[in-house]
């Protein structure tokens, strides 16, 4: 029997995972388009492609969590199952952290002073898809021992002991193995918050420069970059916020397994809010699209 936090944290999942879905699903038909019609992509929309498909794999990763665990489900999570969905997902949300980064990496570019990297990016359209590429191919190198460390639930025997029953288990983590996937995240979060900051600061300086100056036509005219750094910064305030959050969930839930199973529930709603608010907040920024007044400031 399900508690009454247990189902209003699956409901909350699969109503994220539903409309994350579909926005999802629209920010990639909207980005990948102008491929179809011959035109060359800008590098926004390369990226905004790529974290599209990483969002999808994670909401379809929470999606077999939204139903009740019933004999049917517990027969079909097998060993497989397991070591496929947890790769999976670690592969996903490790590729959108490469994706924020790359584009906090790219806004700052256009934005700072100098024109190195913007000669570099003239010069090479297709640096940012090769930088994409590698962010899917570095995550799967570097998930690649995850499949070892993952085994199906476990057979007990063993009445009270829910966790093993329900959920895929985890073992032989080492405390090396742990001080590398918190070196790796906090490299790519140090320097997504670095270029946010920067970014912040330029625009600030900026407009303190040239509001005295500029004409309506070039204010309006600027206003374009100043629309598009505010929604990375909006995007990056989002993905650090949800993701600190979720590390605090899973030491808790490390800590209190047994006696606070729901907090395994509020950790997957926190994994799939991300994937599910990004697209949104993307989309609603978007001046090409009927609602982006709504955040047009």
């Amino acid at each position: 029997m399900k508690t009454t936090e247990e189902v209003a944290l699956q409901i909350l999942l699969f109503c994220q995972v539903g409309i994350g879905t579909v926005a999802n699903i629209l920010l990639f038909v909207h980005n990948f388009s102008p491929l179809l019609a011959g035109c060359q992509l800008r590098p926004t929309q390369v990226i905004f492609t790529h974290m599209a498909v990483a969002n999808i794999l994670i909401l379809l990763k929470m999606f077999q969590n939204v139903f009740p665990n019933n004999a049917v489900e517990r027969n079909s999570l097998n060993d497989l199952t397991c070591k496929l969905g947890y790769s999976l997902l670690l592969m996903a949300r490790s590729t959108n952290l490469c994706f924020t980064c790359v584009l906090c990496c790219y806004q700052f570019v256009t934005l700072v002073p100098g024109n190195f990297g913007k000669l570099m990016l003239r010069r090479s359209p297709k640096v940012i898809s090769y930088y994409c590429c590698s962010c899917w191919l570095f995550s799967v190198l570097y998930n690649v021992y995850i499949p070892m460390k993952v085994s199906g639930p476990q057979n007990t025997h063993n009445e009270t002991d829910i966790k093993s029953k329900w959920v895929c288990s985890t073992s032989g983590f080492s405390v090396g193995i742990v001080f590398l996937q918190f070196f790796h995240d906090a490299i790519f979060i140090s320097v997504t918050v670095s270029t946010s900051v920067f970014m912040v600061h330029v625009l600030y300086r900026h407009h303190q420069r040239l509001k005295h100056i500029l004409t309506p036509h070039q204010e309006h005219k600027g206003y374009a970059e100043i629309r598009a750094a505010h929604s990375i910064v909006m995007l990056v305030v989002t993905f650090v916020s949800f993701y600190l959050l979720h590390c605090i969930c899973f030491i808790l839930h490390t800590f209190f397994a047994d006696s606070c199973l729901w907090l395994r529930h509020v950790g997957e709603v926190l994994i799939s809010s991300f994937p599910a608010i990004s697209p949104l907040l993307l989309i609603l920024r978007d001046p090409n699209y009927p609602c982006s007044f709504i955040f047009s400031y």
